[in-house]
């Protein structure tokens, strides 16, 4: 069971933080204030879905320590945060007049 769920993770978080990497290049590079701010919220939706697998593995996949559940709960509350600020900063970007 651990290692399908390992093939599902990680693939996940590989995937996701490339994602990340693309779209903080493309806000830093783009002169349009819109189009960096869509693509920074992009890019902390990829990072917080990104945290989130990396506290699933913390949770899941490993032995239960206190010292993994405590780093895997704060990678969840940060993957969330990351995750809910990246939906809230989309949504007033995306309406913002060119």
């Amino acid at each position: 069971m651990n290692s399908i769920i390992q093939f599902v993770f990680a693939p996940c978080i590989i995937i996701s933080l490339a994602l990340t990497v693309l779209f903080s290049f493309r806000s830093r590079r783009s002169p349009d204030a819109r189009a960096r701010g869509l693509n920074a919220s992009r890019m902390n939706m990829c990072m917080g879905v990104m945290l989130i697998f990396i506290a699933a593995v913390q949770l899941f996949l490993s032995n239960e320590s206190t010292a993994r559940i405590i780093i895997g709960s704060i990678f969840l509350v940060l993957g969330l945060f990351n995750l809910f600020a990246g939906l809230r900063n989309h949504s007033i970007f995306r309406t913002m007049q060119q």
